[in-house]
């Protein structure tokens, strides 16, 4: 959410950083919503201090009145009364004036309040402008020594690559049919070393962040209320990817929604809390199960483990002070824990910025991380794939924007309060980021070497085989 004073003050800033993200906001609207509403609130305040003013000044007035009641007779009783009635008429308009104008305020609230949550984040002045990802700048490259994503696969290793799909079945990692089967398209299963090695990336990957970086260990629930989702951003902008469970319908007092990211869970932790200063920066990582909808990605990587409904992932959460230069100084920091992991895996990378177009509606800053995978891409003169990169990891500044919603604060050393900044990053998702791993690390008899920081976790294993071959 953004601050309705900094609208007020300079509109035209929230109207080009919609414009910015290709987002359709009715500015006129809301700002005479804003209006109204600020109307609304300022007779309503009038109209309750003169309401505490009336009961202070006529109470005992109208105490010493009826005293009096007890024991006057004819015109003196005649009038005490009226003037007790003229008296006990006033705090009774009040009350009416009030309930109309609290009224008012229900009608208009709701709608300036629509509003509000859908006027997205503007972009910081440093992110290019581009109308969508083609807009998107490439910020730096990486790969090991012995394979160059500008040379063909055959090149790098003397050999046509199988595709993470040929692999996935020929060493009987996945089973896409029955996945099908039991929950429809996009889903799959994983099979022996294919969970094995799923459950390896997320552990060294998890472990990566908490031993390393010290980053706090914490599991989040999955399954959250719509103002979680609304806190963090993911609603309204986002509200058709997500599994909606309607508990109401059963009898529950709210509907409750399975979340596509950690990041929600664990934003919402010190939801409507106010932390000291010194509990900050919170850095704070999970693993858990993630869950989206994939709305209108029909016909876009729908084979295979790239783009599915079900996936694990492990997040990295930064809360800071309000101050961008920490927040950057983050950001860098976050994308650098990132690189080492990918660079351990010996994964090729690339950084990308992303575009004003490409933003979402919650970031002032995006950088993509996407890993070099020989299976994607067109067929080449040989056959066999180009080789493309695909998306593996995000990472956004979103400054005071979701700790607004969420009404996270701290309080400095003088007493003052502030909305705290946010930031996250994808640490890792798997399974998706199995097709790099399988497809870079693959050898030419359809075997797999294993990098050396997941051995541990896969029983010292270097290789996988396929199941006719392993011991």
């Amino acid at each position: 959410m953004i601050d309705i004073r900094q609208l007020r003050e300079n509109p035209e800033r929230f109207r080009q950083g919609a414009r910015d993200k290709n987002a359709e906001v009715d500015f006129d609207r809301l700002l005479a919503l804003d209006e109204e509403r600020r109307a609304i609130l300022q007779k309503l305040e009038t109209a309750r201090a003169e309401q505490n003013k009336l009961s202070k000044e006529i109470g005992p007035q109208i105490g010493k009145l009826k005293g009096q009641l007890k024991s006057a007779e004819g015109a003196a009783r005649t009038a005490a009364e009226a003037q007790l009635a003229e008296l006990e008429a006033k705090p009774m308009a009040l009350k009416g004036e009030v309930a109309t104008l609290e009224d008012a305020l229900r009608l208009v609230e709701p709608h300036w309040n629509d509003l509000l949550l859908r006027v997205p984040q503007p972009p910081a002045g440093d992110v290019p402008k581009g109308p969508d990802s083609s807009g998107n700048k490439e910020l730096r490259t990486w790969h090991p020594a012995g394979f160059d994503p500008s040379k063909s696969f055959r090149d790098n290793k003397g050999f046509a690559p199988r595709t993470h799909l040929e692999l996935v079945k020929e060493l009987g990692l996945a089973d896409f049919e029955r996945g099908v089967k039991m929950s429809g398209t996009r889903h799959y299963i994983l099979t022996g070393m294919g969970m094995r090695l799923h459950q390896a990336v997320l552990r060294y990957a998890f472990d990566h962040m908490v031993e390393k970086h010290g980053f706090t260990a914490v599991g989040v629930p999955v399954i959250v209320k719509e103002e979680c989702m609304q806190g963090t951003g993911f609603f309204p902008f986002g509200r058709e990817q997500a599994y909606h469970i309607e508990e109401s319908a059963r009898g529950s007092g709210h509907d409750l929604f399975l979340t596509g990211t950690g990041e929600v869970g664990l934003m919402g932790i010190h939801a409507d809390e106010i932390l000291p200063e010194s509990a900050l920066p919170l850095t704070y990582t999970t693993v858990s199960t993630c869950f989206r909808r994939e709305a209108g990605a029909a016909g876009k990587d729908t084979a295979g483990l790239y783009r599915i409904h079900q996936f694990d992932k492990v997040e990295q959460v930064v809360v800071c002070k309000a101050d961008d230069a920490e927040s950057r100084a983050w950001h860098a920091r976050m994308l650098g824990y990132v690189e080492e992991i990918l660079q351990s895996l010996g994964l090729p990378y690339r950084l990308l910025q992303c575009c004003t177009g490409d933003l979402g509606m919650k970031n002032e800053d995006m950088i993509d991380v996407e890993c070099w995978m020989p299976g994607r891409g067109e067929a080449g003169k040989d056959g066999a794939p180009t080789g493309e990169y695909g998306e593996t990891h995000s990472a956004s500044r979103l400054g005071d924007y979701q700790c607004r919603r969420l009404n996270l604060r701290y309080k400095d050393a003088d007493g003052k309060t502030h909305f705290a900044w946010a930031l996250n990053n994808t640490v890792i998702a798997s399974p998706r980021v199995l097709i790099p791993l399988l497809e870079i690390h693959q050898n030419a008899d359809g075997t797999v070497n294993i990098p050396e920081p997941l051995r541990p976790h896969l029983g010292g294993r270097t290789k996988i085989e396929p199941p006719t071959k392993r011991a």
